[in-house]
């Protein structure tokens, strides 16, 4: 298949604690996991959690070497979007926040108005936003 809009996108980040950022993104926004590895305790092997709807062409890949960790570097401005439609619930939102979010002020005033940012256990940004997706 040539690349296109079709194609599958893998965003990758490094984890601090990946039974923290699963409880997030799993229980919290209600991804699922895609694949797991525990890793082992040899040098150069880490552990990795996939997690997305199944049906998405995207998901997301965290990654934690227990021998080697890397520290995530986010910073205000890397976020994942998810462009609801409709109203944020607040449920949702309290759901995220009960298995380790964080709501933040946006730098970006455009979604404050139309959406929530709510950080990850990494400090990485979920914004839900109201509006629908359009590329026009």
């Amino acid at each position: 298949m040539p690349i296109g809009g079709r194609s599958h996108i893998r965003i990758a980040r490094p984890s601090r604690d990946l039974a923290a950022a699963e409880r997030f993104w799993i229980n919290g926004l209600g991804l699922s996991v895609i694949w797991r590895h525990d890793g082992s305790d040899a040098p150069g092997e880490h552990a990795l959690l996939m997690v997305g709807w199944p049906d998405a062409d995207w998901h997301l890949e965290l990654v934690h070497d227990a021998h080697e960790p890397v520290e995530p570097r986010p910073t205000e401005e890397d976020l994942l979007v998810v462009y609801l439609e409709e109203q944020v619930p607040e449920d949702l939102v309290a759901r995220l926040e009960e298995h380790g979010g964080k709501r933040v002020t946006s730098p970006n005033p455009y979604w404050n108005e139309w959406g929530v940012t709510v950080e990850d256990p990494d400090g990485y940004r979920l914004v839900l936003c109201a509006r629908g997706w359009s590329n026009s």
